[in-house]
């Protein structure tokens, strides 16, 4: 399958806000097309989200690594977030070999369409709920590097 280059911090189109995309665009076999190359490129890079911003589209359109396979979720919104937020380490492919610390809501609740163009609502903790946000900021013109406090190494510490 056939993949794209991730774009990096400092490319202008991962400061956009994605288009949202309609039912006949979502079904169309262009943008399925699209989908497939992003679910690709996604795990090629080992990444376990991908933002469209990430292969230089301005596009309402993400992939969220789940349990039960990858969610092509597109036009997402966050619908209800925990008033509890967790810090957490967390990298990007847009911005290699960076990390930083995170403070993200532990629970989310969100509404996108799926890649069959049926509305989905979803309720997400922990790390999908992390993946989420941090996809839907991509899709906002957002990195994680304008929500860190701290940069960090990637690495686990030695105790």
């Amino acid at each position: 399958m056939k993949t794209k280059r991730i774009t990096q911090l400092g490319e202008t189109v991962l400061r956009t806000t994605g288009r949202k995309l309609s039912k006949e665009e979502i079904l169309s076999p262009s943008m399925q097309q699209l989908m497939d190359v992003m679910i690709a490129t996604m795990h090629k890079e080992d990444g376990i989200g991908l933002a469209a911003q990430q292969i230089g589209e301005s596009l309402m359109l993400a992939i969220v690594s789940h349990m039960d396979g990858d969610l092509v979720v597109c036009n997402p919104k966050i619908i209800k977030r925990s008033f509890r937020k967790v810090e957490s380490e967390e990298g990007c492919l847009s911005i290699r070999g960076v990390f930083g610390l995170v403070k993200r809501h532990k629970t989310i609740t969100v509404e996108y369409v799926d890649r069959m163009g049926n509305p989905q609502r979803m309720h997400a903790e922990g790390l999908l709920a992390r993946v989420f946000q941090h996809e839907t900021d991509h899709l906002n013109g957002i990195v994680y590097a304008d929500r860190t406090k701290k940069i960090t190494t990637g690495t686990v510490p030695k105790e």
